[in-house]
């Protein structure tokens, strides 16, 4: 099981960007497929983006499709940017890891411990 940490969470002003990073310690985020998820206060964890194997393809929540874009390095590092930034996108941010991309929670096997985001002028 990878152990995986992000980065990059913070105090952000409404239409701002912003990059998130999740950082893999035991094997390369080229062999495993990638998500990103989302929490917000009260809600249930939210499915936004996943990336496949290797040079494999992306997958986009229809709510995320638009504004959140995710990409991976070709070492141990996958990433999440947030463009346009509103205050509904205010949560703790995951990144997980599994055999394949999904939308779903249940199907990755490891999980980083959150990055808060909080979109407030």
């Amino acid at each position: 099981q990878v152990t995986l940490v992000e980065f990059g969470g913070g105090l952000v002003q409404p239409g701002n960007s912003l990059i998130l990073s999740c950082v893999a310690s035991q094997r390369t985020v080229n062999t495993y497929a990638m998500g990103w998820f989302r929490q917000a206060p009260g809600k249930e964890r939210e499915f936004l983006a996943a990336i496949g194997l290797n040079a494999g393809g992306t997958y986009y929540s229809p709510s995320a499709q638009g504004r959140f874009t995710i990409t991976k390095d070709d070492k141990n590092t996958a990433y999440l940017r947030i463009d346009s930034l509103k205050p509904e996108d205010t949560a703790v941010y995951f990144c997980a890891s599994g055999s394949a991309v999904s939308a779903t929670a249940d199907h990755y096997d490891s999980w980083g411990q959150g990055t808060l985001v909080t979109v407030s002028s």
